[in-house]
């Protein structure tokens, strides 16, 4: 029997919490019958979804591997991978750069299985990723039971029948792995003048502007950001963190949260809601999820900076009591509150793990997320890039609200911020 020197691997992987109980499989088939060559899938413990899908490449490559004892012949192998994460495609088509520490030694690892030559990457939607899903389904489920997947007990070459696998697959052309050249095409075909586009016979070409020309990006996550209602301590401008009293809403504050619940159930594009575990937000969101017939998810990372000794105090108060201390905070990010609070640059730590949790749980979803000053500031902040003592230049009104949007190769968009018109 001739070996074939083409290959297609199906990758996948998934995590039951992100981060969860995860793991992942993968699938080699003979793109020319559609015949199953190999399948490989293994529990990982807790991991991420990226962590796992890159888990599940690493297996596929190397299983391509196992079947060339002898190794790469000169003029191939040729394998196309299929996945159907963005992600994983994009970065290791590079496309998209790596910026997660936890994956470039994963990407590093798959990129030396096989020569950069080989390989070709290709997205696909998840309904025709089921053979790898069901395998990475079925090692989490061994994982529960406390037991590693066993390629015996696989059912998941039953999803789809081998004669028609093959026919889904088009044809493998071209230099093998030419990632380079894909790019190009695709940065051409992005910048292409709408009138030398060809025309599809049903459809007629509509030039797309900013975010709108990447729609393989797929829908952002969108945190809209608003700080909560009004407590007995805003009007005066005291210092009102974590480290306090925890101040309810006032009657004013009260009315804000029940307009800002007003507003977003004529908007009608909430889908979730998430709150800062501290009173006034818990109000403000409550207001808000009673409106709109949703439930409060507690976020810990969303509470408001601890300002130590200077919590209930006004700005000027702190001035004359603590100079020195005022001084330094305001000329350094690592400067802390008198009395061990918070400086900005932990609460930047905190809020940024928080706001990674909520786009990687929310993906393509609209989350209202009800916090204060600190985490709002310090969310566009870093959206934009921006240093940190942008965060001094930034006007933030009780119950205004704000809009950033993330999107799957990591980038964000800062759509509004300090609206308050719903309050009018």
């Amino acid at each position: 029997m001739t070996r074939p020197r083409r290959f297609v691997v199906e990758a996948d992987g998934g995590s039951r919490g992100n981060p969860g109980p995860a793991g992942y499989g993968a699938v080699v088939i003979d793109p020319a019958t559609g015949e199953t060559l190999a399948e490989a899938a293994e529990y990982i413990g807790v991991a991420t979804n990226n962590v796992a899908e890159y888990k599940g490449l690493i297996a596929g490559l190397r299983a391509v591997r196992a079947l060339m004892p002898d190794g790469p012949a000169d003029d191939g192998p040729q394998v196309r991978v299929r996945m159907d994460s963005k992600l994983v495609v994009e970065q290791m088509s590079g496309r998209w750069k790596i910026k997660h520490p936890g994956m470039k030694p994963l990407a590093a690892e798959a990129a030396g299985i096989l020569p950069a030559s080989a390989v070709t990457y290709e997205w696909i939607p998840r309904a025709q990723n089921k053979h790898a899903d069901r395998l990475a389904n079925e090692a989490m489920d061994a994982g529960r039971r406390g037991r590693q997947w066993e390629p015996s007990s696989s059912t998941a070459d039953l999803d789809t029948p081998r004669s028609s696998v093959a026919a889904a697959l088009p044809p493998v052309s071209g230099p093998p792995g030419d990632a380079a050249a894909g790019a190009a095409r695709a940065r051409a075909a992005l910048n292409r003048p709408a009138a030398a586009a060809p025309a599809s016979p049903s459809t007629t070409a509509t030039p797309q502007v900013g975010w709108g020309a990447a729609p393989d990006l797929g829908a952002p996550a969108t945190l809209l950001l608003l700080r909560h209602g009004e407590t007995a301590l805003t009007p005066e401008k005291r210092f009102s963190g974590s480290g306090g009293t925890d101040p309810e809403l006032s009657a004013v504050g009260r009315g804000q949260a029940q307009h800002a619940a007003d507003a977003f159930a004529a908007r009608g594009t909430v889908q979730e809601i998430v709150s800062s575990p501290l009173r006034r937000c818990r109000e403000t969101a409550a207001a808000v999820a009673a409106r709109l017939g949703l439930e409060v998810r507690i976020e810990e990372g969303l509470r408001e900076t601890d300002f130590g000794a200077w919590e209930g105090l006004t700005f000027g108060e702190v001035r004359e009591r603590y100079g020195a201390d005022l001084d330094a905070w305001l000329a350094s990010a690592k400067a802390a509150p008198t009395g061990g609070g918070e400086s900005f640059a932990e609460v930047a730590r905190r809020v940024a793990a928080t706001r990674d949790r909520l786009v990687t749980r929310y993906a393509g979803r609209t989350v209202l997320v009800v916090t204060h000053v600190t985490p709002i500031k310090t969310l566009v902040r870093l959206a934009l890039g921006a240093p940190p003592e942008s965060l001094f230049r930034m006007e933030l009104s009780a119950a205004s609200v704000s809009a950033v949007a993330y999107y799957a190769d990591g980038n964000a968009s800062v759509r509004l911020l300090n609206d308050t018109s719903h309050l009018r």
